[in-house]
């Protein structure tokens, strides 16, 4: 089966509301490609593993979020709506670029296969190692694997937002924690509790294919009794409450659930947040102080920021 591929040229700071918007406008999966999401070749251990620095030479200046949708008769009446949200888009957000839309088609081979020549083994902290599934590594004494097929589900670890998150838990996880991971997406961060030790953890997502990827995931890295996966929305589908919960999602949404996911974190628990870009920093820490929450650490990787808070005991 053939696919048309969109490729919407755009920024960091717009590239996730972008793939937020081609997902809602039908999307069957979205990659972004973005340079600073490449690991960097000077850095061989720590935060990035060694990989091809052709690599990043052969990166496009812009920003590129990349969709797939079937070429069927409403794709016309798609493209004349996307446009209309796209030019909205620009006249809201300078910072967004061009918003400038390509398309081709594409096999399903293709789509499927094209973001995984930029998916390489690294190092997230000095033993834990985030490895897509059909890539070779060879681990060094003490070293932790979380093997990751992301499938077209967010969360292959590479960007700076999931590797802030993990860093953050690697932390503050003691051993024996329950832990509560809200847009779990590709089920990275749940894995990566698990494997540093949490007694428990819950992951939430209100997609299906992020559920499905996930339940994979978890289940080929051996942490199926560690992790629960569950599908729904973690306001409305459990009051469950936790010693530790982290989320990798959009500013937006941070900001309206700070003070309604207080209910699901014990006195005295902590919260980790990412996927807010520079600009909305304030924002979110304001959002944060007025639920409750006290700030404990804040970190900037790139164009990005994670809030280590916590709920007073």
């Amino acid at each position: 089966m053939n696919w048309i591929e969109l490729v919407i040229h755009t920024t960091t700071a717009g590239s996730d509301l972008v793939s937020e918007c081609l997902m809602e406008f039908g999307a069957s999966g979205t990659m972004i490609e973005d340079r600073a999401d490449i690991p960097d070749p000077s850095k061989p251990h720590g935060i990035w593993e060694i990989i091809d620095p052709r690599l990043l030479e052969n990166m496009p200046e812009d920003v590129l979020v990349h969709a797939w949708f079937p070429p069927d008769e409403s794709f016309p009446l798609l493209m004349d709506r996307l446009r209309a949200r796209l030019a909205r888009m620009t006249a809201e957000h300078s910072d967004f670029g061009s918003l400038r839309m390509d398309t081709r088609t594409v096999s399903e081979d293709s789509w499927t296969e094209v973001w995984k020549k930029f998916y390489k083994p690294f190092y997230v902290g000095d033993h834990l190692v985030v490895k897509p599934t059909w890539e070779d590594f060879t681990a060094a004494p003490g070293d932790k694997i979380i093997e990751i097929d992301p499938g077209m589900a967010f969360g292959s670890g590479t960007h700076e937002t999931t590797g802030m998150c993990i860093s953050l838990l690697q932390e503050i996880i003691r051993g024996g924690e329950r832990v509560i991971d809200v847009g779990t997406g590709s089920g990275i961060l749940a894995i990566a509790a698990a494997l540093l030790g949490a007694g428990s953890v819950l992951a939430v997502d209100i997609d299906p294919d992020a559920v499905r990827v996930a339940s994979e995931n978890v289940r080929h890295n051996h942490v199926d009794s560690v992790i629960t996966v569950r599908e729904g929305d973690l306001l409305k589908s459990t009051d469950e409450t936790c010693d530790i919960c982290v989320t990798n999602i959009i500013s937006d949404i941070i900001i309206a659930f700070a003070r309604p996911l207080m209910d699901h974190i014990v006195p005295g628990g902590l919260f980790v947040c990412s996927g807010i870009v520079k600009e909305r920093t304030e924002e979110v820490r304001t959002a944060l102080l007025e639920a409750g929450f006290e700030i404990i650490k804040t970190v900037f990787r790139g164009e990005w920021v994670a809030f280590l808070s916590g709920r007073k005991a």
